[in-house]
């Protein structure tokens, strides 16, 4: 009996071949007694193997095949090693057909802050993704649960573990953030220099400012002229400093402009371009 149970169970899987092989030499071999704790023994074996090979093929499609992404926007998450979630978009434009694609990580501001993780695709450049066929980005963009500054270190493991599941070509990913998520733009860009080909504040700040840390990468940040929430003066100075250190910087003003800087931003096709004009060595 347990041996047709052995049988049944592992019929569909190559890898009860030998576990079934032992079965009907145990059965030969050993007295009845001994002969039905090897074949128990080799039953639970059998079972452990189907688990582990049933986790690692699990484990072998953490990364989604380019055949299997979603076209357009879908809300995901991840779980970080503290045990905390973050939620986001993810958005694979119409003209994605496989192969590695560029990438622009977009952090929202405190508006799109919560539950919701819909919200985070209102201001940005979601609009001129969909209204353009020819866009070839996706889009990953995080949610912060509540309005406070981004965590650079937790964005990294998000970023680490997104990368992984998605084709995402890891010399062209660009970042950018408005408000809040400038602020986050210019922080996360200054404590991993070396991660982005491309930065794009908007409205942006930074509680580091340190910006001579990005020598060597390409930075284009946007301001209203008169921003009564984030004074220009708060990335004016980041802009001096960088260029005194000699960081490909372009600085972008819009006059008698406050701070809805995004709407001409994102609407404009230099940016895109301009992002795809930059790839890390």
């Amino acid at each position: 009996m347990t041996y047709n149970r052995a049988l049944m169970a592992c019929k569909p899987s190559s890898v009860c071949d030998t576990v079934l092989t032992y079965l009907r030499y145990a059965a030969l071999r050993f007295s009845p007694a001994n002969a039905f704790r090897h074949i128990i023994a080799a039953y639970k074996a059998a079972v452990l193997l189907v688990l582990v090979s049933f986790a690692l093929a699990l484990t072998g499609c953490a990364t989604i095949r380019p055949d299997m992404l979603a076209k357009g926007a879908t809300a995901e998450k991840i779980v970080l090693k503290d045990g905390s979630t973050i939620q986001y978009m993810q958005y694979v434009p119409a003209s994605y057909h496989g192969g590695k694609a560029p990438v622009i990580v977009f952090l929202h501001g405190s508006g799109e802050a919560g539950s919701d993780v819909t919200r985070v695709m209102g201001p940005g450049p979601w609009e001129y993704a969909r209204d353009h066929a020819d866009f070839p980005f996706i889009i990953l963009a995080p949610q912060q649960w509540r309005d406070e500054e981004w965590e650079p270190k937790k964005l990294k493991e998000w970023l680490d573990d997104v990368e992984a599941r998605i084709p995402a070509d890891r010399k062209r990913i660009y970042l950018t953030g408005l408000s809040l998520g400038g602020g986050g733009a210019w922080d996360w860009g200054i404590t991993q220099p070396r991660r982005f080909a491309a930065i794009a504040p908007v409205s942006g700040y930074s509680n580091l400012k340190t910006p001579c840390k990005l020598t060597g990468n390409h930075i284009w940040a946007f301001h209203g002229e008169v921003d009564d929430v984030v004074p220009i003066r708060d990335e004016e100075v980041l802009v001096s400093a960088a260029k005194a250190c000699g960081i490909d910087i372009k600085y972008t003003i819009y006059p008698d402009g406050n701070h809805n800087a995004w709407d001409a931003t994102y609407a404009n096709p230099d940016l895109y371009a301009w992002f795809l004009e930059h790839k890390k060595e």
